[in-house]
C-alpha cells in the first residue's frame, strides 16, 4: 500500500564524473532519493511509509514521535501526517524552545515547517527527553494527548526497515558496493536486506560510538555489512570548514546538493577512501542520498553565528 503515491517522484542513479575517480579507476553513482517527494523524501519517505499505513489500518488519528529542533524525521512526520490525514504529534528536546515559541519559530525553519504543517509540538526537558522510552513518560503522554501511534526517534521500526528495503531495485544488484550514512540503524538495515551475496554495504555513521552494530543486527543477520567510522567530524550534527568546502564545490561540480549531517559526511569519506586506495580497480559504487536537505537551512544558521562560510543548496 502506498499512500504517497499521487505524490511521489521517482528517484534516479546520477553518475558522478571527477579525476579522483579516473585516476582510482573506480565508478561511482548516487541514488537520489532526496529527489522521491519534495517535502517527505529520501529514507524518511521510506521509513514513514508503512508505518503511516498501519496507523491507518489500525484505526488511529494521532501519531506521536520524537526529534530535535533540527530533526529531518520531526519535518518529515509533519509533512506526511498533513498529506495523509493524521494529526501529528512532535516531543522536541529542549524546554527552552518553549519560552518565546513566537521566536523560536521564527529562528527555526524545521520547527516553523512542521507548525504549519499542523504538527503540535511539545516542548520537554533534556533529561526528560532521555526517558522518553519509558513506560511512565508514554503513559504521561497518552493522558495529554489521548490514544496515538507511536513512532520511535529517527522513525526506526520493523516498518521502517521493510520500507527501506525498497531502496534498492533490481538493476542495482549490479553494484559491488552499496553506501549509506547511518544515523539510528533503520536505513542501512533495510538496504543490507536487500542486497545480493557479492555486494558489500558500507555504513557511514553521524554519531561516534559502538552502538549502532548491535541496533542494526536487530533487524538483519545478514554479514555483508561494515561500518566506516572515520567520517564523523567528531560528532552528530558537527562540521568543519573542509566539511563545508566539499559539500559547496561538489554542488557546483555535480550539481548535487549534500546534507552536512548524513550524506556530506558519506561522499566526502568515500572520495578520501578512495584516494587512498581502500577499493580495487573497476569496483562499482552505489552510494544512497537519504535526503535531509531541509537541516541546511538550520546549519546555515549555526555556522554564521560561527563566521564560517555557508552552505549552498
Amino acid at each position: 500500500m502506498n499512500i504517497f503515491s499521487s505524490e511521489v517522484i521517482h528517484s534516479e542513479n546520477q553518475e558522478v564524473k571527477h579525476p579522483i575517480l579516473d585516476e582510482a579507476k573506480v565508478f561511482l553513482t548516487i541514488k537520489r532519493e532526496d529527489l522521491i517527494h519534495k517535502q517527505v523524501s529520501g529514507n524518511k519517505f521510506r521509513k514513514l511509509k508503512y508505518n503511516l499505513a498501519e496507523a491507518k489500518k489500525c484505526g488511529f488519528t494521532k501519531i506521536l514521535t520524537f526529534g530535535g529542533a533540527y530533526s529531518n524525521h520531526i519535518a518529515a512526520t509533519a509533512a506526511a501526517g498533513k498529506i495523509v490525514g493524521l494529526e501529528t504529534i512532535g516531543v522536541i528536546r529542549g524546554e527552552e524552545l518553549a519560552v518565546d515559541l513566537q521566536k523560536t519559530l521564527s529562528q527555526n525553519d524545521t520547527l516553523s515547517f512542521a507548525s504549519d504543517s499542523g504538527m503540535q509540538l511539545e516542548f520537554v526537558t533534556r533529561s526528560t527527553y532521555r526517558d522518553k522510552n519509558s513506560e511512565d513518560f508514554l503513559s504521561r503522554l497518552k493522558e495529554q494527548f489521548g490514544s496515538f501511534y507511536l513512532l520511535p526517534e529517527g522513525g526506526t521500526n520493523e516498518l521502517a526497515v521493510k520500507g527501506c528495503e525498497e531502496i534498492i531495485s533490481v538493476s542495482d544488484h549490479d553494484y559491488d558496493v552499496i553506501c549509506c550514512a547511518v544515523g539510528t540503524g533503520g536505513t542501512i538495515s533495510g538496504i543490507i536486506n536487500s542486497t545480493s551475496q557479492h555486494q558489500t554495504v558500507l555504513g557511514f555513521p553521524a554519531l561516534k560510538g559502538d552502538f549502532l552494530s548491535v541496533e542494526i543486527q536487530k533487524f538483519t543477520d545478514k554479514t555483508n555489512w561494515e561500518l566506516i567510522k572515520d567520517y564523523h567530524f567528531e560528532g552528530y550534527a558537527k562540521v568543519n570548514r573542509e566539511l563545508i568546502e566539499f559539500i559547496n564545490t561538489f554542488k557546483k561540480e555535480q550539481h548535487i546538493p549534500l546534507d552536512p549531517v548524513y550524506t556530506g559526511k558519506m561522499i566526502f569519506g568515500l572520495f578520501d577512501m578512495i584516494q587512498k586506495g581502500f577499493f580495487t580497480k573497476n569496483t562499482r559504487i552505489l552510494a544512497i542520498h537519504t535526503g535531509g536537505l531541509q537541516g541546511v537551512y538550520g546549519m546555515n544558521t549555526r555556522l554564521m553565528k560561527n563566521n564560517l562560510p555557508l552552505l549552498t543548496i
